[in-house]
């Protein structure tokens, strides 16, 4: 009997230990992070910050508010949303996240009433601690408007009479914006950059899955198709160094040093920065490190 209540008692401290080691910061629970894209592939923009997230134990869902079944110049409408979900669950695979895809068509999203619904009820859904989206102001109506109807969610899920078939949230979630390069009306100000060069392989891994966009969308509407190597390992490797000056770390170098201190902060090459939406929850700089628990 009593070599039984001593496995139990170690049994118990593994336990302990174990919830200390994976989730850090003193916190009990996992945290719970949605990324709402306008487009499959545009969740991917933060796949190293989600790739931490995930090994520390951490919930992420990816979320696309459109099937993308126009981003293509030789196929479109429903062959083409097929194969952009493929794509989308083999990127989510990469990382271990969940990711949903909603039946919109590609350049026709509209910040309407039932869509903002929808985005309500994803998040409450998840009972997401971290809602990640685009700034409002971008190139394409699609990611303006996933970050309008986004950011329209951001009191409403607390409201119970709104969306009232899923329990409101009683804690508003930190509302945050990916990083961009617009500045109108106003520019892109981060408020905390990650460190990613230990997962930026990932990331590109996530790319890498969207064939359609990487290797021939995004290359014939920018003119260089030509340009894209048919060998998928050195497509891939063209790839890694093409989209990887897209994390290039040096911009947000200041920043860098001040969270992580000289020694590391000097060295970071790849990063992903974001800035808190005035909507939402907003944390001192001491809890936003505790929500992005990767400081120490």
């Amino acid at each position: 009997m009593r070599s039984i209540k001593i496995f139990a008692f170690l049994l118990i401290v593994s336990v302990c230990l174990t919830v200390t080691l994976t989730f850090g910061q003193g916190s009990q629970q996992p945290l719970r992070i949605i990324v709402i894209g306008a487009h499959p592939d545009d969740p991917e923009e933060v796949g190293g910050t989600m790739a931490k997230f995930i090994q520390q134990g951490h919930k992420v869902r990816l979320v696309s508010l459109t099937n993308g079944n126009a981003g293509h110049f030789e196929m479109g409408g429903g062959p083409l949303a097929q194969r952009r979900y493929k794509e989308a669950q083999c990127a989510g695979g990469v990382i271990g996240a969940e990711y949903i895809v909603l039946d919109n068509d590609d350049g026709e999203l509209m910040p309407t009433l039932e869509n903002r619904e929808e985005v309500i009820r994803l998040i409450r859904e998840f009972r997401a601690d971290i809602v990640i989206t685009h700034r409002p102001n971008d190139y394409h109506p699609d990611h303006r408007n996933t970050g309008l109807l986004v950011r329209d969610a951001a009191y409403m899920v607390t409201v119970p009479n709104i969306v009232a078939s899923v329990p409101h949230l009683q804690k508003n979630p930190v509302f945050i914006y990916t990083e961009d390069r617009f500045t109108e009306p106003s520019p892109f100000t981060p408020d905390i950059v990650v460190d990613i060069d230990d997962v930026i392989e990932k990331k590109i891994d996530m790319y890498d899955c969207h064939v359609s966009q990487m290797y021939e969308w995004l290359p014939y509407n920018a003119g260089y198709l030509d340009q894209v190597p048919e060998d998928p390992a050195e497509r891939r490797a063209w790839l890694a160094k093409r989209w990887g000056r897209r994390s290039n770390a040096e911009k947000f170098r200041g920043l860098l040093v001040e969270l992580y201190g000289y020694e590391r902060g000097s060295k970071v090459k790849s990063a992903e920065a974001f800035q808190v939406s005035e909507y939402g929850r907003q944390p001192s700089l001491e809890q936003l490190k505790k929500l992005f628990p990767f400081f120490d």
